[in-house]
């Protein structure tokens, strides 16, 4: 299988000649979904969920679908009739060849007074795992942990303790569209010193293998 970073927290993963793209939001690429066999989508929020991108894809491929939580499902799937489908914490589906399993229930906490969202991190091929906006621990071993690097609920040190408590055998950045470049050596250093495992990151549309 293998991995292609796209802008902030989109990434496509291709195997067999199939591809599945998970979060294409409004900071990735206004293409990052087009060729999708299926679509992922962690929440609703606009850096993960564009209808656009979205209807790009669908419309560029017939057969694509749509595999996300209830809240982006109310909105989109009267555009996509029988295409979109629901799925929560517990799922376990086939997405276009993908054995895709649903972990997590809930956003971060962004303020106390901001109501939470439902947020659904989804682990790929028992291998790879993408938490959407989450710190969510899947409970299971994972091979590569898409680790969300920088956002308004987080702080380094959670990130930290985040990929210690999954302990992947490597965590590729993703959610790091607001990281200003002069900042990634210091949160790569801070990371790679500290998180206990092989810590890298990925510019728009580079690619890397991944275990299956």
């Amino acid at each position: 299988m293998k991995l292609i970073k796209k802008g902030h927290s989109c990434v496509r993963l291709e195997k067999d000649g199939r591809a599945l793209v998970i979060d294409p939001g409004g900071f990735s690429e206004d293409d990052a979904a087009v060729g999708a066999d299926a679509l992922l989508v962690t929440h609703e929020h606009p850096d993960h969920f564009d209808e656009g991108r979205l209807r790009a894809a669908m419309e560029a491929n017939p057969a694509a679908r749509i595999w996300t939580l209830r809240g982006v499902a109310d909105r989109i799937s009267t555009t996509f009739p029988g295409r979109v489908h629901i799925v929560g914490e517990g799922d376990a589906f086939d997405a276009a060849g993908f054995e895709v399993e649903v972990h997590g229930q809930l956003h971060a906490v962004i303020h106390p007074d901001i109501p939470r969202i439902a947020n659904s991190g989804y682990l790929v091929d028992g291998s790879l795992f993408h938490p959407g906006d989450a710190l969510t621990v899947p409970g299971r071993s994972v091979d590569t942990l898409l680790l969300p690097v920088h956002a308004p609920w987080s702080k380094v040190s959670e990130v930290i303790d985040y990929v210690r408590e999954v302990a992947p055998r490597r965590a590729f950045d993703v959610h790091d569209g607001l990281l200003a470049d002069r900042a990634r050596p210091v949160y790569d250093r801070l990371i790679g010193d500290l998180g206990g495992v092989s810590h890298s990151r990925l510019t728009p549309g580079e690619s890397v293998g991944v275990a299956r």
